[in-house]
């Protein structure tokens, strides 16, 4: 039954750093649409994109968690299964967490400057590439 522990950690895990990004980016995009009404300006909508980002990371600890119960259910080694989802949820958080402060980053230059969404949005996209590559490679490594 451990390797089911692994599964539930790489959802739980991923989740937290889910919610550490969105509150870092969330707190960041409220900031720069204050700023905004403070000074007359439209507040870009856009920011909302920063914000959400790091959500993505809770999907892909759900997809992998559902890859990895399949491979229990076929006899899968339970301890290989808990490393892979307590790494893999690791790998995933550490890239929301940073994803979130990178938005944070990029909503106070777009609120600011009104200027540079697609490159900040690449930083962001560099950054949900962290997730992307560990949950691939998770599938593939189980």
């Amino acid at each position: 039954m451990i390797g089911y522990l692994g599964a539930a950690c790489v959802l739980g895990i991923a989740a937290i750093g889910s919610a550490i990004g969105i509150g870092a980016a969330g707190q960041a995009a409220i900031g720069a649409w204050k700023r905004c009404y403070m000074n007359n300006k439209p507040a870009p909508f856009i920011l909302t994109v920063f914000a959400g980002a790091p959500l993505t990371q809770t999907i892909y600890g759900f997809l992998l968690m559902q890859n990895m119960i399949g491979k229990l259910e076929t006899g899968a080694n339970d301890f290989l299964m808990l490393g892979i989802g307590i790494f893999s949820g690791l790998a995933m958080a550490a890239s929301a967490v940073f994803q979130g402060k990178a938005g944070a980053a990029g909503s106070d230059a777009l609120g600011e400057t009104g200027k540079g969404f697609a490159q900040y949005i690449m930083v962001v996209g560099l950054c949900e590439t962290v997730a992307l590559f560990a949950m691939v490679f998770s599938f593939i490594a189980g």
